[in-house]
């Protein structure tokens, strides 16, 4: 079987799954197909980028599998020309998913490593609505927004209750919050007025949202 038939399949075995959860966005698959996946992930993890497994990445990181990520992405309810922070760029697959949507993407991570690689990819792709910035996204970033959409790959401890400044009304956050060790609660977080309406949407282990930005990496 080529390597293009395989992955193929792997798509395809995906898009079913999801699809017996529940997602049935076709606007979401139709822009994880177009955004090549194997691009996004060391070449040794090439036969397993379309199932449910964490994905180890540079700098110590992973990305979450592909399951995962389909199902945070379904729950943002993207619609295009809506303004999303991702905090946590990891590879760049899903803030370029998100571009692919019409969205227009600020992605952040603490490792200037990840930000460089990640908007080498963008470029390369000819995604222009995506940008990947270094930054500290344990803070709340004040000067920026508002954003319609905020989504975290790592855990806070508490609920971020000080992100509610940087939603627009009705805007939605996604993250996982509980402790370090241990399982978290995966929230969606919906801005009314001046709090957070949460919903739990499943139950994940993340690695916790560090402070500060890398000295080195």
């Amino acid at each position: 079987m080529k390597a293009g038939d395989s992955g193929r399949e792997g798509l395809a075995a995906f898009v079913l799954r999801a699809r017996a959860r529940g997602i049935s966005d076709n606007g979401l698959f139709g822009a994880i197909e177009s955004v090549p996946r194997a691009d996004f992930v060391p070449g040794e993890y090439a036969d397993v980028i379309w199932t449910s497994q964490s994905i180890p990445i540079p700098c110590g990181e992973t990305i979450e599998g592909i399951d995962l990520q389909a199902k945070v992405l379904s729950s943002l309810e993207i619609v295009a020309g809506q303004r999303v922070l991702e905090i946590g760029t990891g590879s760049g697959f899903t803030a370029a998913v998100m571009a692919r949507m019409g969205a227009k993407v600020k992605s952040v991570d603490r490792y200037k490593t990840l930000v460089t690689a990640a908007q080498e990819r963008f470029t390369a792709l000819g995604i222009g609505n995506a940008i990947a910035w270094q930054a500290d996204g344990a803070k709340n970033m004040s000067g920026e927004g508002p954003f319609d959409r905020i989504v975290a790959w790592a855990a806070f401890s508490e609920l971020p209750r000080k992100f509610v400044d940087l939603l627009a009304t009705g805007g939605i956050m996604i993250a996982p919050v509980g402790p370090e060790e241990g399982e978290q609660r995966l929230a969606k977080l919906t801005k009314i007025g001046s709090r957070f309406e949460r919903h739990d949407i499943g139950v994940v282990r993340m690695q916790p949202l560090l402070p500060g930005i890398a000295a080195a990496l």
